[in-house]
């Protein structure tokens, strides 16, 4: 099963018979059977018919949107669970301050273990690249996590062990194209920003599906705070995701020279500045290949095989036995 992306400006995807087309003035550019596609991400101006969604939602189907530079917009699901009861848990649970501080400490302490492994499987391989001060620090944070008493002071952990872990990061830059002075977004203003952010927010539509899939309530999250159409639980469970699954993917793409520095393209405002940087419409088709084979490799988590996609079921479905109180939380982590 493969997701599918519409990325041409001006298509629309419709319905014939049991496929899926696309197809743009008139013209079709794709047609896939129903078996073949499991989701599907629209970006930018591209128009989806009534009845196309209905058959893909009755299909189990859900259909995602996304602006053209790839910002999470929204989604239909094909059904959301009835089992309103593990609703309400989640939301006795925001309300039990014990609880909060518990979770949070978690998924803090999961995103720096990562991130640090990250950081060390890269200096194994290359010795010569010295990043064994942000190791260092890292370690250092992970110690005060149990000694914390509030989640604001979690947070600037969580916040300090991302600026630790970027500056390693940005070492482990080797194309000489490219350079990494740190995460900006809203909008990303440099190649490698602009590959973090698209990764994090198709990361983010996967794991609202799937928290939507098994009862839970997206938008309730512990780590992040609540905040209007902000899928907080969504973030909250893919934070330790991140270095593994999307940072590490994208040093493969700039370090394997797969993208290059023409496949970005500068918009820029009327003053003549570049405010924000994407990449092209080819390259994002490139982009999204190796994103499905990324989210296609198998990794091992709770005694069990499984590909990243997979992961994120599993993951959710752990976390709702941590809030029934049946199961502790079981954090995904770099081997």
């Amino acid at each position: 099963m493969a997701t599918l992306f519409v990325l041409e400006q001006g298509a629309k995807v419709s319905k014939e018979s049991r496929k899926v087309i696309v197809e743009k003035d008139r013209e079709v550019l794709l047609a896939l059977p129903e078996f073949k596609v499991d989701r599907v991400f629209l970006f930018g101006n591209v128009q989806i018919t009534t009845q196309a969604l209905r058959f893909l939602l009755e299909a189990g189907k859900d259909v995602s949107f996304f602006s053209l530079k790839g910002k999470f917009v929204g989604k239909v699901v094909s059904y959301a669970s009835k089992n309103v009861y593990i609703r309400i848990k989640q939301y006795e649970k925001f309300k039990d301050e014990d609880f909060c501080l518990f979770i949070v400490k978690e998924f803090v302490r999961a995103k720096l273990r990562n991130c640090r492994s990250v950081l060390q499987k890269y200096v194994r391989n290359h010795p010569e690249v010295d990043i064994n001060e942000e190791i260092g620090r890292l370690e250092e944070l992970l110690e005060t996590i149990d000694r914390k008493t509030g989640i604001n002071s979690l947070l600037g952990v969580e916040g300090m062990g991302s600026r630790i872990y970027f500056k390693g990061f940005s070492k482990m830059v080797r194309n000489e194209g490219f350079r990494f002075e740190g995460r900006n977004r809203h909008p990303p203003q440099d190649p490698i920003n602009s590959i973090l952010s698209l990764g994090y927010s198709l990361l983010t539509s996967e794991m609202f599906s799937v928290l939507t899939a098994v009862g839970l309530d997206p938008y309730v999250g512990y780590l992040h705070s609540l905040e209007y159409s902000r899928p907080s639980l969504a973030l909250d469970l893919i934070e330790e995701l991140r270095p593994a699954v999307i940072d590490r993917f994208a040093l493969e793409l700039i370090n394997k020279k797969i993208l290059k520095e023409e496949d970005f393209e500068q918009i820029q405002s009327e003053e003549g500045d570049a405010i924000k940087v994407l990449l092209s419409a080819d390259s994002r088709k490139v982009y999204f290949r190796h994103y499905e084979k990324r989210m296609n490799a198998v990794v091992f988590y709770m005694n069990e095989n499984l590909s990243y996609r997979r992961l994120l079921e599993s993951k959710a479905r752990n976390f709702v036995n941590v809030l029934e109180g049946k199961q502790e939380y079981c954090p995904f982590l770099l081997r």
